[in-house]
């Protein structure tokens, strides 16, 4: 708060700190959230009507808030299900960066099988490359963003895997690689909420608190040059001092 009257500015600032501390268990996120396991059990319980895909976030790793784009946790977790090493289901996941695992599987050609270490590279803390062996679905080119694209199919799971990293945000982003969201089991999206076109394709959505450097796990981070107590990291903590502290200009010393 800043103006000429003190006594207003202190009132307003000790109203707005009192508002903040009593909604702090109302903050929440834009959809249901939960752990990647979590989601994936809830998607494949459901039952599956035609053109309704279940959507799950993988937001650790969302390149447009910062993440490095090739974070292959989420993908070796996926390939790890033995649900979904049933050709018969189909699990998209958007996207991995790796211009070396492109370069190779571009070199084995679309229809090869590949064996392919994929992503980790520039973000490994969670989980270095992650094995793929499958087979080249497609190879794209010249994607303004992406680079070239080529699809890895193991089992159920296709593996968008980019020349550069690029957040999937469309339909046709899909279609473009010969695949159809619409027409799949889950489609996993590495972004927090949904963007339109995915919101409305989904029949449901998690958002699942998945590790990288976007990690919304905030308790899971290992904050520790942080003044304690602090919420949430201590949820029972007692009510903090919300008196104002007033800094006049020109005064480098804070008076309460």
């Amino acid at each position: 708060m800043t103006g000429d009257d003190v006594g207003l500015i202190e009132a307003r600032a000790a109203e707005l700190a009192r508002a903040v501390w009593d909604a702090r268990r109302d903050f929440a996120f834009v959809a249901p959230t939960g752990t990647l396991t979590e989601c994936v059990d809830i998607a494949l319980r459901r039952e599956r009507t035609a053109g309704t895909p279940f959507v799950i976030s993988d937001s650790g790793d969302n390149p447009t808030a910062g993440g490095a784009g090739d974070v292959s946790w989420t993908l070796g977790e996926l390939l790890a299900r033995p649900e979904l090493r049933d050709p018969s289901r189909t699990v998209i996941h958007a996207s991995i960066f790796d211009p070396d695992a492109v370069a190779e599987a571009v070199r084995a050609g679309v229809g090869a099988h590949v064996d392919l270490e994929v992503g980790g590279r520039v973000d490994g803390r969670p989980r270095g490359p992650v094995p793929i062996t499958g087979e080249v679905v497609s190879i794209t080119p010249g994607d303004p963003i992406a680079g070239t694209v080529v699809v890895i199919r193991s089992g159920a799971v296709h593996a968008i895997i980019t020349e550069r990293r690029k957040p999937y945000h469309l339909v046709s982003d899909f279609t473009g690689l010969g695949l159809d969201p619409n027409d799949a089991d889950i489609v996993v999206v590495k972004i927090g909420y949904l963007e339109p076109e995915l919101y409305e394709m989904a029949a449901d959505w998690r958002l699942a608190l998945t590790p990288g450097g976007v990690d919304q796990d905030l308790l899971r981070l290992g904050h520790e040059r942080i003044e304690r107590p602090m919420f949430p990291f201590d949820p029972d903590m007692p009510d903090p001092d919300l008196r104002p502290v007033l800094r006049r200009r020109g005064d480098p010393n804070r008076t309460p």
